[in-house]
């Protein structure tokens, strides 16, 4: 069982973890409540937990759509969420100067699925010694994944992880291919299901990615039975209200329940 060495972190052969939290830092206080909320859920159920949470969204459909609040604000935000709660954060980045500033706030650096052929972004990464978890591109097989891996680790990091994010089907759907979980697990690290992109309904005329949430339970549910070692979830208390990515969210109130039947479906198969 691969292990990380950050605070308040540890995969367990036993469970699967979970990153979770808002698309996006919307304000001061908002983060820290989800963050509280799936801390204490995940804490009765024994998930091994991350917070997600961007602090700056730069690939937006429109110029006019939401992208944040400021770097160093949220970055902040996302700091003190991590001290105040002892709870490991991710957050994207975007750029090469991105790596060495988010990293004095998170524990852990993704890399968006466009970016993710990026050599530049993928060594700064590494070289910043955080765990590096790289979605996969919407247009890139699972093999062709390990070249990416393999940038990280030749730059003298072996914390990296692997997300599976779906792959695009026509110009508005994606589709998840299962078979791509067990092939990225060969690369020998933990490979993730982000649930909620994965039913994202993108490059919609309105300019605004849509998005099928009724579906989230039956993605996580195969997702935990192909195998996957942790699922990714973005969750909001009100994802009507959301300033990004509402459309594909899980409703907070939804989360305990959903991981409960997950649990049941991964105690089933392994």
């Amino acid at each position: 069982m691969h292990t990380f060495d950050i605070p308040n972190f540890k995969i367990v052969p036993n469970r699967f973890f979970l990153m979770a939290g808002p698309c996006v830092v919307e304000n001061e206080h908002m983060p820290f409540e989800i963050a509280k909320a799936i801390k204490e859920i995940t804490g009765r159920l024994g998930i091994p937990f991350i917070f997600k949470a961007s602090y700056r969204k730069a690939n937006r459909s429109r110029l006019d759509s939401f992208s944040g609040i400021g770097d160093l604000i949220a970055l902040e935000v996302l700091g003190k969420i991590r001290k105040d709660l002892q709870i490991p954060i991710v957050t994207d980045i975007h750029s090469v100067e991105e790596a060495a500033l988010a990293a004095q706030y998170v524990d852990v650096l993704q890399i968006p699925a466009f970016l993710c052929r990026q050599t530049e972004l993928l060594v700064a990464a590494a070289k910043t010694g955080k765990i590096v978890n790289i979605k996969k591109g919407q247009f890139l097989s699972a093999d062709a994944m390990r070249f990416a891996v393999d940038k990280v680790r030749e730059s003298g990091n072996e914390n990296v992880m692997l997300t599976e994010r779906g792959t695009m089907l026509g110009y508005q759907d994606l589709v998840i291919d299962f078979r791509g979980i067990p092939v990225m697990q060969k690369n020998e690290i933990p490979v993730i299901l982000d649930i909620t992109h994965s039913l994202q309904q993108p490059n919609q005329k309105s300019g605004v990615t849509g998005g099928q949430p009724q579906l989230i339970e039956t993605i996580a549910k195969a997702g935990i039975a192909a195998g996957v070692d942790g699922i990714f979830i973005e969750t909001h208390p009100n994802p009507a209200l959301a300033l990004s990515d509402g459309a594909n969210m899980l409703k907070l109130n939804l989360l305990e329940d959903l991981l409960l039947k997950l649990i049941r479906v991964y105690e089933a198969v392994h």
